[in-house]
C-alpha cells in the first residue's frame, strides 16, 4: 500500500503557528517644541519585530486536517491463515475497504487468533482513514504473528504507519526504524519520511534532519521534507538556510500554504536584522512576493496580516493599508491587524485613519506598548496635543525606562492644554 501525505494549512507553522508581533516601531518624530511643528525623517529602526523561529513542532489548527494521507495501492502480503479470511482479502485486493473492513472484524469475533483476520481489517481500516482503529487492529495482528513466531515485517511496518497517521510517534518510531534498517539495501523514501516525522515529534531533531535530507537525495522534490528541514533551520537561526530551503518548497509545490507562511516571515525576520539597507530591501520585497503565494490559498486575517507586514516593510503604504482594511474587517482580526493597519495609514499620512485603526488596536491590545507610540505620534502630526501627550503617558506607564516616551512626553507637554 503506497501511502501520500498531505500537508494542512494548520502545520507550519508554523510553524509556525504565525502569530505577528509588532516591534517597538519609533515613528517620525515632530520637531522642537514650537506651534508649528514639522516631521524628520523616520528612525533607522526595523519597522517590525521579526516573528520568532517556531520551535520544531508540527501543529494544525482544524481536527479536521490530517497531517498525513493514505492512499490504497500497495497490496498486502496474502498469508491466509484460515480459508475463512480468502473473501475478505478479495475485498481488500478490489479496494472494497469498507466491506473488507466489516468481513475482517466479523471474522476476529470467530477467530480471534487468527492473525489474518486482524491484518486484513487493519490494512483496510488503514485506507479508510481509520488510523486508531487500523492501529488497534494491527497491534493485534503484530502480536498475534509474534506469538506464534510468525513475524511479518509488511504487517509491522504498517503498523507504524498507522502509528504516524494517528499521532502516536513513540510508539511509531522503533517500528519504522526496523523497516528503514531492514530495507537499507533498497531505501523507500515514504517509510524514511515517517521516521522523520516521528523522530520530530519525540524531539530528536538531529536524528529528523538526517532522515530528511536522506528523503530529499532520494527524491528531491519531496517538499514537505523540505518544510521540514527549513522549521529545522529556523529553529538554529539559520534564515539564509531556511530561506534556501522554503524556497525549494515552494517551487515543488506552490499549494503547500506552511511554506508560503514561513518563507513570508523569515524575509521579514532576515530584512529585520540586515545592517545593509540595500539587502534589506529586496528581503522586504521578496517577502511580498512569498506573501502574494500565500493570500493566493488563505485570506484568512492572519495570511493578510502578515502580507501586511510585508508590504509596509517595504514601504508600500497604501498598498498595505488596502489589504489590512479587508482583514480588519474579518471576526478573527487581533490588535496586531489592527495596529499594523495604524501604521500603515501613518505612514500613507492619512492621520485620521490611522489614529481610527490605532484607537481600536489599543482597546484589542491594552498593553500593546507599541500602538501607544503610534497613536502619540499620529496625534502630535494632528496637533491633537493632549490626546498625544494621554497615549505617550500610557506608553510610559507600560515601558518607563523607554527613553522615547519621555522625550515625548517633555515635548507635547507645553502644547496639551
Amino acid at each position: 500500500m503506497l501511502v501520500q501525505r498531505f500537508f494542512s494549512v494548520g502545520a507550519i507553522f508554523l510553524l509556525t503557528t504565525a502569530v505577528i508581533h509588532a516591534q517597538s516601531t519609533r515613528p517620525r518624530r515632530t520637531g522642537k517644541t514650537t506651534q508649528k511643528t514639522t516631521t524628520t525623517t523616520p528612525a533607522s529602526d526595523p519597522l517590525l519585530r521579526p516573528e520568532p523561529a517556531p520551535s520544531p513542532t508540527a501543529r494544525r489548527t482544524s481536527s479536521s486536517d490530517s497531517l498525513l494521507d493514505v492512499q490504497p495501492v500497495r497490496p498486502v502480503v496474502n498469508t491466509v491463515g484460515t480459508a475463512d479470511t480468502k473473501q475478505a482479502y478479495l475485498l481488500l485486493e478490489q479496494k472494497q475497504f469498507a466491506a473488507a473492513a466489516k468481513a475482517a472484524k466479523e471474522l476476529t469475533v470467530s477467530h480471534p487468533n487468527d492473525p489474518e483476520a486482524w491484518k486484513i481489517a487493519g490494512f483496510a481500516e488503514l485506507n479508510l482513514k481509520q488510523y486508531a482503529e487500523a492501529a488497534k487492529d494491527l497491534e493485534k495482528a503484530v502480536e498475534l504473528q509474534r506469538r506464534a513466531k510468525q513475524e511479518d515485517p509488511n504487517t509491522e511496518s504498517a503498523l507504524g504507519q498507522a502509528y504516524v497517521l494517528s499521532e502516536k510517534y513513540q510508539e511509531a518510531l522503533p517500528l519504522l526504524i526496523a523497516a528503514t534498517n531492514r530495507d537499507a539495501s533498497k531505501p523507500d523514501a515514504l517509510m524514511i519520511y515517517y521516521r522523520g516525522i516521528s523522530e520530530y515529534k519525540t524531539g530528536k531533531i538531529a536524528d529528523a534532519e538526517k532522515s530528511f535530507n536522506q528523503v530529499v537525495k532520494l527524491n528531491p522534490k519531496d517538499s514537505l521534507s523540505l518544510f521540514y528541514l527549513a522549521q529545522i533551520a529556523l529553529s538554529k537561526n539559520d534564515l539564509d538556510g531556511a530561506i534556501t530551503t522554503l524556497n525549494r518548497a515552494t517551487v515543488n509545490d506552490a499549494r503547500l500554504t506552511g511554506a508560503w507562511t514561513l518563507l513570508t516571515s523569515a524575509y521579514l525576520r532576515r530584512a529585520a536584522m540586515s545592517s545593509d539597507p540595500a539587502k534589506a530591501e529586496a528581503d522586504y520585497l521578496n517577502a511580498v512576493r512569498a506573501g502574494e503565494g500565500l493570500i493566493k490559498l488563505r485570506t484568512d486575517a492572519e495570511a493578510v496580516t502578515l502580507f501586511g507586514q510585508a508590504l509596509i516593510g517595504s514601504k508600500q503604504y497604501p498598498r498595505a493599508a488596502a489589504a489590512l482594511e479587508r482583514a480588519t474587517a474579518a471576526s478573527d482580526a487581533t490588535g496586531v491587524t489592527f495596529y499594523l493597519l495604524g501604521v500603515a495609514h501613518s505612514r500613507a499620512t492619512n492621520f485620521t485613519k490611522a489614529i481610527a485603526a490605532l484607537e481600536t488596536a489599543a482597546k484589542k491590545s491594552p498593553d500593546d506598548v507599541n500602538v501607544y507610540r503610534e497613536l502619540g505620534y499620529a496625534f502630535e502630526v494632528s496637533k491633537q496635543y493632549a490626546k498625544a501627550l494621554a497615549a505617550y503617558q500610557k506608553g510610559a506607564s507600560l515601558a518607563p525606562n523607554d527613553p522615547d516616551f519621555k522625550e515625548s512626553i517633555e515635548r507635547v507637554k507645553p502644547f496639551a492644554k
